[in-house]
């Protein structure tokens, strides 16, 4: 199975490098721009993924993941910006490596980046401290 849709939506997304196109080494060691079956370029992204935390829950530690854009990004999406994937899609993979052990995992890939929306803050502040209720 491959490119199975996936909700990302409890998560908080941090581009870690900002979106660069996809190379590969060629043969000579020269590194070539990756196209899909149609010859369009491909983009890539890092991300910090990091479950949002819940009322009484603990958050996990979070992931850097690599991010294969079907589209160009465009620019605006530097270091620490926060960003949420359009039509994110995850795909398994196990290769074997010439020692004859088995590495597996899954690839992530998306049609775009777009910026979060912060959440809202709930005030704190009260007519004690100043602030309007």
């Amino acid at each position: 199975m491959r490119d199975l849709p996936v909700v990302l939506d409890g998560y908080k997304l941090t581009v870690v490098e900002p979106p660069a196109p996809k190379t590969r080494q060629d043969s000579n060691g020269a590194e070539v721009p990756v196209t899909d079956r149609d010859g369009v370029a491909q983009f890539v992204v890092s991300l910090f993924a990091k479950l949002q935390p819940q009322a009484g829950q603990r958050v996990p530690k979070g992931e850097e993941i690599k991010v294969t854009l079907t589209t160009d990004p465009g620019d605006g999406f530097p270091e620490d910006v926060r960003v949420q994937l359009i039509d994110p899609k995850i795909s398994p993979y196990a290769i074997e490596s010439p020692d004859g052990r088995t590495v597996s995992g899954i690839s992530f890939k998306a049609m775009g980046l777009k910026h979060a929306h912060p959440s809202p803050v709930p005030s704190r502040r009260g007519k004690d401290d100043g602030g309007e209720q």
